[in-house]
């Protein structure tokens, strides 16, 4: 079996340096140090390698047999990831932006998973072109657009885990499709010949609570089976998420409670096969290209909401005629079209990343168009390229 976390736990409390440190006083030698060289006063980050060696080594000691696909969007500096690298860490990357730079550093497409489960046809034809060849997803939509950019890929079905609590930022609420969604996102993906390779879910992360690995590894299990009653290829991919926090004690718990899952609900026979992996009402859910760590970091929802005008005119199933009418106009309703409870959300894998939520909007398509208006003061100056995407480009309308 095989894993990938998200993110690699933080150190250990107190593991011993090799010149006999704990690892306050080893830390505390370092930035001393450090600091006595520095020139200026300014603040500074410390990256210190040789933590990250240990963090690998301890993941190996934990769960060796779960290959970690580490989550760029955690930490992309270059140094970091060339030293996960080189103790060979896979990569879970969310954008075109986070896959070049894993790929620049000499890593293989095939250690490489796109798992935003929500993603713009152009990164997915990117994917197509350098080699990455397994993405996630939880919408029919998504199927629909992989279908059409990377007919070749393989998928893994994103499912939200049935326990977060004890952790400190929930994912269900952005990702994930619930029980009684899966059997038809399963039949959407096998009409257009697309391979479900496997299941993918993640308890929140930082979570305490080491047992909603177990109930999550049940319900990946019951999608397993219900692939297998809609006599679908046998699924092989298990990916865990992450969740996984600093403490050892939390860290080996929640290591034990995967192994023991794994174990207890896939059979010694399914398990010869199973490739574990690991990340260390009427309500409508939309994706947007532009979002909180974009230009809306500093946009009162209320506001935005105001600003909002909603074009249907450009849609792939709208008649093309620029003429038609606009139907919400700054929060309001302006023709006769039925409006529904929705949520706005940004690029980026961050559940934080939200435009709008819990607001009447017409019923939208991909390829429709959402205007903000009055986005000068401090959007794009506080804009930044977090999880791979970079700022919106600036168009200049003159006379």
């Amino acid at each position: 079996m095989e894993s990938l976390p998200e993110a690699l736990p933080s150190a250990p409390d107190q593991f011993v340096s090799n010149n006999g440190l704990s690892t306050d006083e080893y830390f505390l030698e370092k930035i001393i140090s450090t600091i006595k060289k520095q020139q200026n006063e300014e603040a500074f980050y410390v990256l210190d390698l040789d933590v990250v060696i240990n963090l690998m080594e301890t993941w190996k000691r934990n769960l060796p047999m779960v290959q970690p696909f580490y989550a760029v969007k955690c930490n992309p500096h270059p140094d970091l990831l060339a030293s996960l690298v080189a103790h060979g860490s896979s990569f879970d990357c969310a954008s075109q932006s986070e896959i070049e730079s894993i790929l620049a550093l000499g890593v293989s497409p095939d250690r490489i998973i796109y798992a935003n489960p929500c993603k713009a046809s152009s990164h997915i034809k990117y994917a197509a072109k350098v080699g990455v060849n397994l993405m996630t997803f939880d919408s029919v939509y998504e199927v629909e657009k992989i279908q059409k950019c990377h007919p070749k890929c393989s998928l893994l079905i994103r499912i939200k885990a049935p326990d977060e609590s004890g952790c400190m930022w929930t994912t269900s609420s952005k990702f994930g499709a619930l029980p009684e969604e899966v059997s038809s996102l399963l039949q959407a993906a096998q009409t257009v010949g697309l391979e479900v390779a496997g299941v993918s879910f993640h308890i929140g992360s930082k979570s305490h609570n080491s047992q909603a690995y177990k109930t999550a590894i049940e319900a990946a299990k019951a999608v397993f089976q219900e692939a297998a009653r809609l006599c679908m290829a046998p699924m092989y991919v298990l990916n865990i998420g992450g969740g996984f926090v600093s403490e050892p004690s939390f860290f080996e718990a929640a290591a034990s409670a995967v192994k023991t899952a794994v174990e207890t609900y896939f059979s010694e026979e399914e398990r010869r096969s199973l490739t574990v992996i690991a990340e260390p009402g009427e309500v409508r859910h939309y994706w947007i290209n532009e979002g909180f760590y974009g230009s809306m970091m500093r946009a009162d929802p209320r506001t935005l909401l105001e600003s909002c005008i909603a074009l249907k005119c450009m849609s792939n199933n709208s008649d093309g005629n620029k003429k038609n009418p606009v139907i919400m106009v700054r929060g309001k309703r302006t023709g006769s079209a039925r409006t529904y409870i929705s949520t706005v959300f940004g690029p980026t894998c961050d559940p934080v990343d939200k435009v709008l939520g819990g607001e009447q909007l017409p019923e939208l398509e991909v390829n429709d168009w959402l205007v903000f208006q009055n986005m000068g003061a401090y959007t794009s100056a506080c804009s930044n390229k977090f999880n791979g995407f970079g700022s919106s480009k600036i168009t200049y309308l003159t006379n």
